[in-house]
């Protein structure tokens, strides 16, 4: 198998997805986050701090609002970093211009979750098979 160095280690050639992944972030995440950061459009800021570096990290993404707080579907997997460093340590939310503290995160039907998120972001999700669904829990931040 091929190999490639990363920090004086040896490590096995980036996956497809790893390497989809990293485009998205270097490529759509900084547009995506500037509309977020606005408050308007379809995207939320979902802020987190690194389970291992302590820093504070912004990943955009679509949030259905519910009475309990903010649904997320875990495109993913749950093994993205936002997810992971949210059950860790807790978070935000940054929704149509208002922060929300993240109390409690669990998981969501998925007919539930297709039907918050409304159309057409429920007709991608169901053409992809996306089932993982988390309600975030929140209180407004003040």
């Amino acid at each position: 198998m091929d190999r490639t160095y990363r920090r004086g280690q040896t490590v096995p050639v980036s996956s497809f997805k790893d390497r989809y992944l990293r485009w998205l972030n270097r490529t759509l995440n900084p547009l995506t986050l500037r509309a977020a950061r606005s408050g308007r459009g379809p995207f939320s800021l979902v802020e987190h701090v690194g389970r291992k570096s302590g820093r504070t990290f912004e990943a955009p993404l679509i949030l259905a609002p519910v009475p309990d707080g903010f649904v997320a579907e875990l495109t993913y997997g749950d093994r993205v970093n936002w997810y992971r460093n949210l059950l860790a340590g807790g978070g935000r939310v940054f929704h149509r211009g208002k922060w929300y503290r993240v109390v409690g995160v669990e998981a969501y039907g998925v007919e539930e979750g297709l039907r918050a998120l409304g159309a057409p972001a429920s007709w991608v999700l169901r053409l992809l098979r996306r089932r993982e669904f988390r309600l975030l829990r929140v209180e407004a931040d003040l």
